[in-house]
């Protein structure tokens, strides 16, 4: 947004106020176009890119896939798909390949036994005396094939569990991401409706201020009356530039909360005012504390604890045999022309038998975890019926108090309109006016803080029961 609107700056609006009265009715009638300039109907001298204009449901699955919490949360699905990969690898089998030239000696009497001529005389010394060197090639693959190996199937099932584990901890970080651009929204709602109010109550202010200069130039006014209207304006004023850069403040953090640049143009589809209030009759509670059971953090829990007791489970599997096949073939000379191929294979049956307890320390790790996740889970469940009641409370409430602020503004608007009219006719002075002008911002002020309150409660209720994505 800008504080420039149909090519007139707010401060120079603001300064024709201290004219005569004789020149001051043109720039009154300019200051009463400026809501309809602020909401877009007055076109920008200079071309402006077009804004992106979004509703809370936009904002809310905008920021559902490209906030950083959901991106950083889409890499750790990735890193645990990755795993179950290598899980699956090891059920594979595992072929290497090599050659090998190479000139070698060695020490007889390592040989262990001595080679004897026919007469008994030892061909080469009791002691020991180097042989060599010997040439070698050797040109060989090796497969070795698990047949029966229930600790790695184990395993790469309590894998696959930590992936669906990610992939509910993405929803459940795609939901709160949702939840707070929407509340962010809802903020960024509430201070632009501040702004039309403040601007509205600079548009009374100035015709305050041009009916005291008009009666002290009749003659039927006093001087003091014009101060009072001049004082009540500059307060005005004070408060616009307040409310405008609330306005700016939260439209920056309603982009960073949906991953946007901060130098690109957007705009609120819906303001305040306009979004739905009662738009569609409440679930009762028991309905919503069943729905609340679906919600993404919970069923994400839910999730890591299956995965901890596949974990678990895959540990105590480490126990039971293994089988496997080995097959080591290929070709052995002592040069590249004299190759003999040679061969060995066999079946391998191999049990852990004791590794110092270190299993046995897994096992009780796992369990902790799997403890301190339920723990969690029952925490978050509680939490969540509570979040339901006290949404349902807060809406209820706020409901009573739109119709109590309703019939406040308006008789807020009433009595400015009867203060005026006596101030016209020259029977009283203008404080009864600013009086009730105080009154009307006040109400103003407390209506757009009751409909943000029932927007934020309404956006409450979604996330407790995990439905914020699939606000309109």
């Amino acid at each position: 947004m800008t504080s420039s609107f149909a090519g007139f700056s707010l401060d120079s609006i603001a300064s024709c106020f201290s004219r005569r009265a004789s020149g001051l009715r043109p720039h009154i009638a300019l200051l009463a176009a400026v809501p309809l300039a602020l909401h877009g109907v007055a076109p920008m001298a200079t071309a402006q890119p077009t804004p992106t204009s979004l509703s809370i449901g936009d904002v809310a699955r905008l920021a559902g896939r490209q906030s950083g919490a959901v991106e950083v949360a889409r890499t750790r699905v990735s890193a645990a798909q990755a795993r179950v990969t290598q899980r699956r690898g090891a059920l594979y089998p595992d072929v290497a390949a090599g050659i090998q030239q190479a000139s070698r000696t060695t020490n007889s009497a390592t040989f262990g036994f001595a080679l004897r001529d026919p007469q008994g005389r030892p061909l080469l010394d009791p002691n020991g005396e180097i042989i060599g060197p010997i040439p070698t090639v050797d040109l060989r693959y090796r497969i070795q094939q698990p047949l029966v190996d229930l600790g790695n199937v184990a395993k790469w099932r309590a894998a696959q569990s930590a992936t669906l584990a990610a992939e509910a901890e993405l929803t459940a970080q795609a939901e709160g991401a949702a939840a707070i651009a929407a509340l962010a929204y809802v903020r960024a709602a509430r201070t632009d409706a501040q702004v039309a109010a403040r601007l509205a109550d600079s548009a009374l202010a100035a015709d305050l201020l041009r009916i005291a200069r008009d009666q002290l130039q009749a003659g039927v006014g006093i001087a003091l009356d014009v101060t009072r209207a001049q004082s009540q304006l500059a307060a005005t004023r004070a408060q616009l530039i307040i409310a405008r850069n609330d306005r700016d403040r939260s439209l920056l953090e309603l982009k960073r909360a949906i991953g946007m640049s901060l130098d690109a143009p957007l705009s609120l589809r819906d303001s305040l005012g306009a979004l739905p209030v009662d738009a569609a009759q409440l679930e009762n509670q028991t309905t919503l504390m069943q729905r609340s059971e679906s919600r993404a953090d919970i069923q994400a829990l839910i999730a890591q604890g299956t995965a901890q007791r596949r974990a678990l489970s895959s540990i105590r599997w480490e126990r039971t045999p293994q089988l496997g096949l080995v097959f080591d073939q290929g070709a052995l000379g002592k040069s590249w022309a004299h190759l003999l191929p040679t061969y060995t294979w066999g079946v391998q049956l191999s049990v852990g038998v004791f590794d110092g307890f270190r299993r046995e320390g897994r096992v009780q790790e796992q369990i902790a975890s799997g403890r301190e996740t339920d723990a969690r889970l029952r925490d978050l469940r509680a939490q969540s019926a509570l979040e339901v009641r006290a949404a349902l409370l807060d809406l209820g409430a706020v409901r009573e108090q739109l119709d109590a602020v309703g019939e406040r503004l308006s008789l807020a608007e009433q009595e400015v309109a009867q203060a005026q009219e006596r101030f016209r006719a020259g029977v009283a002075g203008n404080g009864d006016v600013i009086s009730a002008l105080l009154s009307l911002n006040a109400a103003r002020t407390l209506r757009n803080d009751v409909l943000a309150s029932y927007q934020t409660a309404r956006v409450s209720l979604a996330r407790a029961v995990g439905r914020v994505r699939e606000l309109p």
